[in-house]
């Protein structure tokens, strides 16, 4: 029988830290390189043409001390500083080999001499370039990062921002217009999506809300017949699915987007907030929700966080086993970073069925209409938000059924 395959994992989100003041100096960003690549063309030149000057200067010295030069005649007596063995010399032979060995000795010390002093002078030359390529690499990127600055302030979802460079019409200038006509595509398209938003909220909730009343009404009519209370009932029970999925709907469709509003909120409080909402229906269920909640102070939406962890501990409470079930719901501070984990008893959950679960619409081996137990949102809302706040959720199968959500948020 063959296995389904593994679900495709995202890649790797990166190790470096921003925040990290040591890091971006280790990191090979395109001026590090320009710089490298300038300089190191700077030395290889500078090498060339050291060997050039070098075997030429040689060839100089060379050929200008082929002159014959021969001692003749008697009592011929030469005295240097520098060539000691011009003073032992007893005759014009032994003076003659001396005064040859001295002049190839002085034309060797004067070659590398020569030779100290240009690699001397190319090595202050190389730094003097090094630093050159880099004050040049990081004035010709400057646009590169004031591009660079719009996004970051973009991904913040300030859609206002526009990058405006100035400059010469060169591929960089063209670079930013282009993203600036792409941002102004991106706000019009959420502004639409926002007024699409508020105004499906009014048309959608209205008419629910007015179909619930007036089905509340005619149910508290002691005189209606049996059979029509318990088709208002299932009527009833129908609109307020319809409530609940619309609600999801437009929570999804905020919840997309980054939130730039934040306050701190504790997650120990939000989550004893869910269990408390949680708790008459976990009793009913003959669940019980335990677990210890420690202070975890994020930056966020309160409101969207304490539906992550409604939505979490209501999975864990209504997809449990029949008798003896536990919730598991904690908060901790752990590497830095806020964490709610919501561990349950239930049905075992194949790994490779997990990534289908954040799906909307999407449950474990059931349809999108085969349950009473909720609209198929939960899950899906969960990572929005999640994502909104920067974190992220993951679900792992619990070793003899259920699941463990691990949701982790910066601080």
């Amino acid at each position: 029988m063959a296995t389904a395959p593994a679900p495709p994992q995202a890649p790797p989100k990166p190790t470096w830290d921003p925040r990290d003041p040591v890091r971006p100096w280790l990191r090979p960003t395109i001026r590090i390189r320009l710089t490298l690549l300038y300089g190191g063309m700077f030395l290889i030149a500078g090498i060339l043409l050291l060997s050039i000057i070098y075997l030429l200067a040689a060839q100089a010295i060379h050929q200008g001390s082929e002159l014959v030069l021969k001692v003749t005649g008697v009592n011929v007596n030469l005295d240097s500083p520098t060539c000691p063995e011009l003073n032992g010399a007893i005759n014009n032979e032994q003076l003659n080999a001396a005064l040859k060995t001295c002049m190839s000795v002085q034309r060797q010390h004067a070659l590398d001499d020569l030779l100290r002093r240009s690699l001397f002078a190319l090595l202050g030359l190389s730094i003097i370039a090094f630093a050159f390529g880099y004050a040049m690499a990081g004035r010709v990127l400057s646009p590169l990062g004031k591009i660079t600055r719009t996004a970051r302030q973009v991904a913040g979802s300030d859609l206002s921002r526009r990058i405006e460079l100035d400059g010469p019409d060169d591929e960089l200038k063209e670079l930013a217009d282009t993203f600036d006509e792409m941002l102004d595509r991106l706000e019009r398209a959420f502004t639409a999506q926002q007024r699409f938003v508020a105004n499906a909220s009014h048309e959608l909730r209205t008419p629910l809300a007015i179909n619930r009343t007036l089905l509340e009404v005619h149910l508290s009519d002691p005189g209606v017949p049996a059979e029509l209370q318990q088709l208002g009932k299932t009527l009833l029970t129908t609109n307020e699915r319809s409530e609940q999925l619309v609600e999801g709907l437009l929570l999804l469709a905020r919840s997309d987007n980054q939130i730039v509003e934040r306050k701190p909120v504790d997650l120990a409080e939000v989550a004893t907030r869910a269990v408390d909402q949680t708790r008459a229906e976990a009793e009913a269920n003959g669940v019980e929700i335990r677990g210890e909640r420690a202070l975890a102070v994020v930056q966020g939406n309160g409101v969207l966080l304490e539906r992550i962890a409604l939505n979490l501990v209501q999975n864990g409470v209504r997809y449990n086993i029949p008798e003896g079930g536990w919730v598991d719901v904690a908060t901790e501070v752990r590497q830095g970073e806020a964490v709610l984990v919501v561990s349950n008893t239930g049905p075992v959950v194949p790994a490779y069925e997990i990534d289908n679960l954040f799906e909307p619409f999407r449950r474990l081996r059931q349809e999108r209409t085969g349950s009473d137990k909720g609209v198929g949102l939960g899950l899906s809302i969960a990572r929005s938000v999640a994502r909104a706040h920067g974190g992220r959720i993951i679900a792992k199968p619990r070793e003899g059924g259920g699941l463990v959500m691990r949701v982790t948020l910066p601080v």
